[in-house]
C-alpha cells in the first residue's frame, strides 16, 4: 500500500525546507484489542509506519528481523515466550538501531523492562497522551533528513528500502521498492512513471532524471531509455528483452538497448 507521508514545511531567510520523518513500527501483542487500539493510534500519526504485527513470539521474531523496525512494541506476556526472551533471541541478529517499548497490563515487569534496556514502557489500556509522551521522547532522539525544493527529486529514506518521491502536482509518496517493478519514460510528456505490483501507475515530478533514480535506488538499473527495472523481478534475459517474475510475468514491453547491455549482463551476472 503506498502511504503519503506529511511533511513539516518552516521557512527561513526567506528559504522553505522540507522535513520529512519516516519510522518503522513493528507491534508484537497477543491481545486482538490491545493491538487494533495501538494500532489505529499510530495511524494518526503519518511520521509513524506501521510494517507489520504479530500476535506470537515466533512469528514476531522473523517480522522485527524482516522489517528492521525503528520502534517495536512489544508484549510482555506472549502465548510462546515472554518479551524478554524475544529479545534474548534476537539480541546478537540486531544490527540497526531499535527502541523496544513493553506494551503489557502487568506493571510488576516495569523494573525487569529497565533491566532489559526498554526505551519506555506503556501500560494497557493507555490513552492518547501517554503514547504520544513516548513517541515525542523517541522524536527527539532521532535526526531528520532535510531536502530543499531545488534538489528535490528522489530521496532514500532511512528506513530501509523507502524512498521519497514527488508527483507533478509537488505531493510528497513514500514509496518501497518492492511494489514497484519498472520505471517507465514517457517521451511525449517527459516526465517518468513508475510501475507498481498492484496499484495504478504513478506519474512522477517532471526534471526528475535517470540518473537521480538509480543513484538513490541500488537494486533498479536502466536497461533502456525509456525503462529502469528493479533487479529483484528481472527472471532471465530473452531475445534482449527483460522477462520478469509475476506479477510483470506479461510485460512485454521491457527491451534492453544496446547502449545498457552490458551493464545489465555485468549485473545479472551473464
Amino acid at each position: 500500500m503506498l502511504l503519503t507521508k506529511i511533511i513539516s514545511i518552516f521557512t527561513r531567510r526567506k528559504q522553505t525546507y522540507f522535513f520529512m520523518y519516516l519510522y518503522k513500527v513493528v507491534i508484537v501483542d497477543d491481545d486482538e484489542l490491545s493491538l487494533e487500539n495501538l494500532s489505529t493510534e499510530l495511524d494518526k500519526r503519518p511520521d509513524f509506519l506501521l510494517e507489520a504485527t504479530a500476535r506470537n513470539a515466533r512469528q514476531g521474531l522473523k517480522l522485527i528481523l524482516q522489517k528492521q523496525p525503528d520502534l517495536l512494541f512489544l508484549d510482555v506476556e506472549l502465548p510462546d515466550m515472554t518479551g524478554m526472551e524475544l529479545l534474548q533471541e534476537i539480541r546478537d541478529e540486531v544490527t540497526w538501531l531499535m527502541k523496544v517499548v513493553f506494551y503489557t497490563a502487568y506493571d510488576k515487569y516495569m523494573i525487569q523492562a529497565i533491566r532489559e534496556s526498554a526505551f519506555d514502557y506503556l501500560l494497557k489500556p493507555f490513552n492518547s497522551e501517554e503514547l504520544e509522551t513516548i513517541l515525542e521522547r523517541f522524536r527527539q532522539q532521532q535526526k531528520p533528513i532535510v531536502t530543499q525544493p531545488e534538489t528535490r527529486g528522489i530521496t532514500r529514506l532511512p528506513a530501509g528500502q523507502s524512498f521519497l518521491v514527488y508527483t507533478p502536482t509537488n505531493d510528497m509518496r513514500v514509496l518501497r521498492s518492492a511494489e514497484i517493478g519498472f520505471f517507465r519514460y514517457c517521451s511525449d510528456r517527459k516526465i517518468w512513471e513508475v510501475i507498481f505490483t498492484h496499484e495504478a501507475p504513478l506519474t512522477l515530478r517532471r526534471g526528475i532524471t535517470a540518473e537521480q533514480i538509480t543513484a538513490n535506488l541500488s537494486n533498479f538499473i536502466q536497461i533502456h531509455q525509456s525503462y529502469i527495472i528493479n533487479m529483484d523481478y528481472l527472471m532471465l534475459i530473452r531475445d534482449n528483452h527483460c522477462v520478469m517474475y509475476p506479477p510483470f510475468d506479461q510485460v512485454t514491453e521491457l527491451q534492453v538497448s544496446k547502449k545498457y547491455k552490458k551493464q545489465l549482463q555485468d549485473r545479472f551476472c551473464l
